[in-house]
């Protein structure tokens, strides 16, 4: 049965709008003709060619299961509708859909708003708002007593951070302590104050976005008898190689920026500090400004935010002791050495910052030094020094620098979360997920993998969920849903993340192995994975792959994976750092546990895998969601400009694709993604079988029947007060109805 005919109201394909209206003009055996809104004819194949619904109202409907035509054109046109009458919020089913609106919107924000979805029943307010996400998340914990988790993602700058705060005020509203102890700031307060402190050493401008950030947070907020009792602030998986390795046109994180342009003439001269361009770390870049961002204020912002937090003066300082020796460090260049595979400092400009790192890492120069191009060996109790050729010192060079780092971070998301304090004995939690979403760039290095593999694994967990809101919408209605597919990505996780052959696995085998190259490592992967269909070799470079996502295709470059999954364990750089005479690099730098009993003690430097401890982590964030019932909130961006009422729907599009949203609606596609009430259905196609209706009276169920039974449709479902249609029987029952009314005229 054809679900469109000539004069039918269609979608086609559009360079500009992505999908555009159309009406039929001719239809061949396997294309349509039709002509576009723009006044062209149009030629499409079939399976181009969506039906369009003419009885839209101009606002759209605010839950996309309720559109005639759950399609991908359909979706847009209805989030664009939305957004151009600062509608920014749509459901499609329990997902919220938030769009950044890049300008004050007073009347979706403010306690008046909080007050309504307080007192509504369940049901009462059917206004999409991420207030209503987070009520719905309060209430349950409240209920059901079982911890929830919301989810809030989409690309940097779609309005994520905003969402989270606005999530934290309604629950701030819902469960915040009524009579706040005079000048003493509430839990959630110092939630909120605790980000512009995590975004300057945690962000960093990328090629989508200048305030991006590279690392993931969930904070738990903590409840006691309905009231916040407590906060924790949780981080996944910071990008470490951007420490040591950026390039045009991204920078490392803001705070090096911040130090640079903004320190005193006094921290200038105790730090020996120069421009951002003097420091090799940054000036493999050549982007040392982001538009908008004035360093000198931004680096006062800082201070500021470490104030608010409870870190003392002197601790500031020894933070920023460490970000600058991280600068002289990177400064620290090699040549090879008098003996054969040996290497020393380069001239006398490499002996200056080594000097200068040195004294702000309260270390001597000399242990410093021989810690970059030397290692010692403990082999039958004997120590043997093995000397590093140049580019093991660099290497070295760089552990080390990525060691300091990611130290200071631990140690001030530690400081966040002893000032906001933790309560033992709250029994539930409402969790706050703010993470990266999907990136594909021209170049995709080590690091697009592992925040690709994270979204892959949320995928999975949202999917999961969808299909279960599914399923107990069927069991409510009481149909049969047993035939219906399960959308799974379980096999890209596999090819990732599966020991002992997965992407991740494989990798950390060349590590260990001396003589692995870019090359050879792209080799292995090509051989092991010749045959997988989410999997494709590049026809002339072996260092090139590419991996089919959820999202789509993304092409990788193996040239660097290999240095950036190296995290050494260096005891040189270990005792180095416990042995400093500054009491706070000591504070950021304890000693590690000392080894079992039969355990492999002395200076022993043991390779660390940074893919692997990344799984490890982003396991156990997916335990602590799997132990939540979880609510979800996708941020779109609507345009690059970042302008108030302008909707790209290519952009968009890309984005809905990248966080789920089509896949929601696949796999409500792959059931019944038409749903009517009776009343609403019979009301529509009444004039396919009149007398019916008529007869039938206030009883629109029979109608249904009746309707559907004339037409000749089958595997659609009767549920208890709505019709379910397949994918394809909307279309042909208006194509039905539009011959009748075009006879009728």
């Amino acid at each position: 049965m054809a679900t469109f005919g000539v004069g039918s109201p269609v979608w086609v394909e559009d360079e500009e709008d992505m999908w555009i209206e159309a009406t039929v003009l001719k239809i061949e055996a396997d294309k349509v003709i039709s002509k576009n809104r723009k006044g062209g004819e149009v030629v499409s194949s079939k399976d181009m060619v969506h039906p369009r619904d003419e009885d839209t109202a101009e606002m759209g409907v605010d839950d996309m299961t309720r559109l005639s035509y759950l399609h991908e054109p359909g979706v847009l046109d209805n989030l664009s509708r939305r957004y151009h009458l600062n509608q920014i919020y749509t459901y499609t089913g329990s997902i919220c859909i938030a769009i950044n609106p890049f300008q004050a919107v007073p009347h979706l924000v403010g306690t008046k708003l909080m007050e309504m979805f307080k007192v509504a029943q369940p049901g009462e307010v059917s206004q999409p708002h991420v207030y209503a996400v987070a009520d719905r998340a309060y209430k349950a914990m409240m209920d059901e007593e079982k911890s929830q988790s919301i989810l809030v993602s989409g690309e940097s700058g779609a309005g994520k951070t905003e969402a989270t705060k606005l999530i934290m005020n309604y629950l701030a509203f819902m469960g915040g302590r009524a009579t706040p102890v005079a000048g003493e700031r509430s839990v959630e307060q110092k939630v909120l104050e605790s980000n512009p402190l995590l975004e300057a050493f945690g962000n960093a401008k990328t090629v989508r976005n200048n305030n991006s950030s590279r690392f993931g947070k969930f904070v738990e907020i903590q409840f006691n008898r309905g009231k916040i009792s407590g906060a924790a602030v949780r981080t996944y998986l910071l990008e470490r190689s951007r420490i040591t390795q950026v390039s045009t046109p991204e920078r490392s994180y803001h705070c090096f920026y911040q130090l640079c342009a903004g320190a005193t003439a006094e921290e200038r001269e105790k730090l020996k500090i120069e421009a951002a361009p003097n420091y090799f770390y940054l000036n493999q870049s050549e982007c040392f400004e982001v538009p908008r961002f004035d360093e000198v204020e931004e680096y006062k912002a800082t201070r500021h935010a470490m104030d608010v937090v409870g870190i003392s003066t002197e601790e500031q300082d020894g933070i920023f002791r460490i970000v600058a020796s991280i600068l002289h460090l990177g400064n620290v260049d090699f040549k090879p050495g008098k003996e054969a595979d040996s290497s020393q400092l380069a001239d006398d400009k490499s002996r200056f910052h080594l000097n200068c790192c040195a004294e702000l890492l309260g270390a001597n120069p000399k242990l410093l030094e021989d810690s970059l191009i030397q290692r010692i060996m403990v082999t039958r109790g004997e120590a043997i020094t093995k000397l590093l050729d140049k580019k093991q010192a660099v290497g070295s060079r760089d552990a080390l620098a990525k060691t300091l780092y990611a130290k200071m971070f631990d140690w001030l998301v530690d400081k966040v979360n002893k000032s906001i304090g933790q309560d033992p004995n709250s029994n539930t939690l409402v969790g706050v997920l703010d993470i990266y979403g999907f990136e594909s760039f021209t170049v995709n290095s080590f690091e697009q993998l592992c925040i690709n593999l994270t979204n892959e694994k949320l995928q999975q967990h949202f999917n999961t969920h969808v299909f279960k809101m599914e399923q107990e919408e069927y069991v409510k209605e009481e149909i049969n849903w047993d035939n219906i597919d399960f959308v799974d990505n379980i096999d890209v996780l596999d090819l990732i993340e599966k020991k002992p052959l997965g992407i991740i696995a494989l990798l950390d085998e060349a590590c260990m192995l001396p003589k692995s190259t870019p090359e050879s490592f792209g080799q292995k992967l090509a051989q092991s994975f010749d045959k997988h269909k989410r999997f494709t070799k590049h026809k002339f470079k072996k260092t090139l792959f590419k991996i089919d996502h959820f999202a789509g295709e993304v092409e990788y470059s193996t040239d660097t994976f290999i240095e950036k999954n190296k995290d050494f364990v260096i005891a040189e750089h270990q005792q180095l750092l416990t042995a400093s005479t500054d009491p706070f690099v000591r504070q950021v730098y304890p000693p590690p546990e000392e080894p079992k009993q039969g355990g492999k003690g002395g200076g022993k430097s043991s390779f660390s895998s940074i893919g692997t401890r990344f799984k490890q982590q982003l396991q156990s964030l997916m335990d602590t969601l799997n132990q939540t019932e979880p609510h979800y909130v996708r941020c779109v961006k609507p345009n690059q400009k970042l302008k108030p009422l302008m909707f790209e729907k290519r952009i968009v599009l890309q984005q809905l694709r990248c966080s789920g949203v089509l896949e929601a609606v696949r796999i409500s596609c792959a059931g019944f993604p038409t749903r009517r009430t009776f009343f609403e259905f019979a009301d529509r196609f009444k004039i396919l079988f009149p007398d019916a209706v008529a007869n039938c009276g206030q009883d629109y169920k029979s109608a249904c029947v009746k309707i559907l039974e004339k037409i000749g449709l089958e595997r659609y479902q009767i549920g208890k007060t709505k019709v379910f249609l397949r994918a394809g029987q909307m279309a042909i029952l208006d194509t039905k109805r539009t011959e009748i009314l075009n006879e009728a005229a």
